[in-house]
C-alpha cells in the first residue's frame, strides 16, 4: 500500500508543470472573473480592480502583465462583466478582451452562477527580436526564417464556467479558450544582396490551448475582529498543471495579510488594505524553482473598488379618517 501511495504521489508530481500560456497572478482570489465568467456580479455591486505584474524582476524579457476587471450584479437576472488584459513575455505580446455574462440561480443558502464570455484574442511578435548571435536586423541575422517586421493575428475567444456562493464559502468550475482557436500569419522577409534582393518567406502559427480552472474558498470567524479565509486555484491545459494555496488573514473586514504556495514556483507574501469600498493589495513572489538564480522575485500591485447601490426606502402614508 505505501509503494502504491508513493507511486500516486510521483506520478501527481510529474503533471505539475508550468507550461500554461494563460498569464497568472499570486493575488488570484481577488481576480476571479478573468477565469470564471460566472463570478460576474456575484456581489451584487459595481467593482472594479487593476492588476500589474512584473514576474522575474531583472530576467531578460521577463513576463510583465496588465489587466483590468470591471462587473456589476442586479442586472439582467444576473451580473455582467468585462475583462480587458495583455500579457508580454520578451518580444511575444498577448491581447485579450471579452464580455461576461452570468446567470443567477437561488440554491440552497446561496446562489449558483451560469457564466459565458466572448470575445478576442490577439497574438504578435514584434520587430525587435534578437537573434542568439545578437544580430537584431533582417541584414545582420543568421535565420532569415523570422518575421522581422514583426506578425500579428486575430481570432475570436469564448469561455464558460459555473460558480457556487455564500456568505461564506465559494466554489468554481470553468474552462477558457473553448475553441482552441489557431493563430496563423505567414510572410516574407526582403534583404538586398550587392545589386540583388533576396526573399526569404516565414509563417507564424500559434495553437490557442483549452485551459480549466477549479478554485475554491472558505471563510472562518475567528472572533468579532479577525476572520481567516483559505482558498485554492487549480489551473490545467490538460498536459501540465499547477496549483495555487492561498491563506488570507483579516482584521476588521480591513486590513489583509497572507501567504500563497505556487507548487514547484514560488512562495507568496500578500498585504493590503480595504477601506470604504476601496481595496489596495501587494505581493511579493520568492521564486523556489531553478530560476532563482537569475531572477529578484516578482511584484504585483492591485487596485480595486466597489460601490453597493442602494434603493431608497419605500416611505408609505396613511391618511387618518378623523380629518375627512
Amino acid at each position: 500500500m505505501k509503494k502504491t501511495l508513493t507511486i500516486i504521489a510521483l506520478s501527481l508530481t510529474s503533471l505539475v508543470t508550468f507550461a500554461q500560456q494563460d498569464a497568472q497572478f499570486s493575488m488570484n482570489m481577488f481576480n476571479r472573473l478573468d477565469v470564471n465568467p460566472a463570478y460576474a456580479g456575484t456581489n451584487k455591486a459595481l467593482c472594479a480592480t487593476l492588476f500589474y505584474r512584473q514576474q522575474w524582476t531583472n530576467f531578460p524579457g521577463a513576463p510583465k502583465t496588465g489587466l483590468l476587471s470591471v462587473d456589476y450584479g442586479n442586472i439582467l437576472h444576473g451580473g455582467v462583466g468585462l475583462t480587458v488584459a495583455q500579457d508580454q513575455l520578451g518580444f511575444d505580446k498577448t491581447f485579450a478582451a471579452k464580455l461576461a455574462y452570468s446567470f443567477h440561480l437561488p440554491l440552497g443558502p446561496g446562489v449558483l452562477g451560469l457564466g459565458l464570455d466572448a470575445g478576442m484574442l490577439q497574438k504578435s511578435i514584434s520587430g525587435n527580436f534578437v537573434a542568439p548571435d545578437g544580430s537584431t536586423s533582417a541584414t545582420g541575422g543568421t535565420d532569415m526564417s523570422i518575421p522581422w517586421g514583426g506578425a500579428k493575428s486575430t481570432t475570436y475567444d469564448v469561455g464558460l464556467g459555473f460558480y457556487y456562493s455564500t456568505q461564506k464559502l465559494y466554489v468554481g468550475l470553468s474552462s477558457s479558450h473553448l475553441p482552441e482557436q489557431s493563430l496563423t500569419k505567414s510572410g516574407a522577409t526582403s534583404t538586398s544582396v550587392g545589386t540583388s534582393t533576396l526573399s526569404y518567406p516565414w509563417s507564424y502559427d500559434y495553437k490557442v490551448a483549452r485551459h480549466y480552472y477549479v478554485m475554491a474558498g472558505y471563510t472562518f470567524d475567528l472572533n468579532q475582529d479577525f476572520d481567516l479565509t483559505p482558498s485554492i486555484l487549480t489551473k490545467s491545459d490538460a498536459s501540465s498543471t499547477q496549483l495555487d494555496i492561498n491563506l488570507l488573514a483579516k482584521w476588521r473586514k480591513m486590513v489583509f495579510v497572507g501567504a500563497s504556495y505556487r507548487l514547484s514556483d514560488a512562495v507568496v507574501a500578500i498585504a493590503g488594505l480595504e477601506w470604504k469600498g476601496f481595496r489596495f493589495g501587494y505581493s511579493y513572489d520568492v521564486t523556489t524553482s531553478t530560476i532563482k538564480k537569475y531572477s529578484n522575485g516578482t511584484h504585483e500591485i492591485m487596485l480595486g473598488y466597489c460601490h453597493k447601490f442602494v434603493k431608497p426606502e419605500k416611505k408609505h402614508g396613511h391618511m387618518n379618517v378623523r380629518f375627512l
